[in-house]
């Protein structure tokens, strides 16, 4: 579990095909944070696990990416020297200053426009699949960045966030432009609420039929 309240932000240093998928390893860039082998870290939202000591590779973290987090995220497409948002999973009594976060991305989005002429806003665009989880002010991760959704439009199929000054200068949204791909999770409890839903108006059609 995270809060999607960035803690540093590191670089990648390499991305590598393995047997399992790709095998990426990051430079933490002077985070004070020492994990261990198993322990949790979400790499722009996506939940990874330390696969080797650190000390084993002078520093740097490395985690492997199977074909399914290929598949819904953007990590496939990361280049050496990429910025990366890091957090490290939360522990019992940490204060939950973002939102729920689970480091499961639901898929990704397309950045269709930055504004920065009056404050800074991001315009993303979802598919149908993810724009029936957005609710006007609800809780969006992007790129694992706890943000709140500052407009939207359902039938056009995008969303809009604004960036406060702190958020622009300890994540890596700044480096985001048109055509870029993010990493998108969806409200926990929105979705769960509208699976809910969901299941309980099919179980009503069947009953009535």
């Amino acid at each position: 579990m995270f809060t999607g309240i960035i803690q540093h932000v590191g670089r990648v240093e390499s991305v590598t095909t393995s047997t399992s998928g790709v095998r990426i390893t990051i430079d933490p860039m002077g985070w004070d944070h020492e994990p261990r082998p198993g322990d949790s870290i979400a790499n722009n939202g996506c939940c990874l696990t330390l696969v080797d000591p650190i000390t084993d590779h002078g520093g740097l973290f490395t985690f492997d990416a199977i074909p399914e987090t290929l598949e819904k995220t953007t990590l496939g497409s990361w280049e050496t020297g990429d910025r990366v948002n890091l957090e490290r999973a939360l522990r019992m009594g940490d204060t939950l200053d973002g939102h729920q976060v689970q480091g499961h991305v639901d898929g990704t989005g397309e950045v269709l426009g930055v504004f920065t002429a009056d404050g800074w806003r991001v315009r993303v665009g979802l598919d149908e699949g993810l724009m029936r989880y957005m609710i006007p002010k609800g809780s969006i991760t992007i790129d694992g960045v706890s943000l709140t959704l500052a407009a939207m439009d359902t039938d056009a199929g995008w969303i809009e966030v604004a960036l406060i000054p702190e958020t622009l200068d300890r994540t890596n949204l700044p480096d985001r432009v048109v055509g870029d791909r993010v990493n998108i999770e969806c409200d926990v409890m929105v979705k769960t609420i509208v699976h809910t839903m969901a299941r309980m108006d099919m179980n009503t059609r069947d009953s009535v039929h």
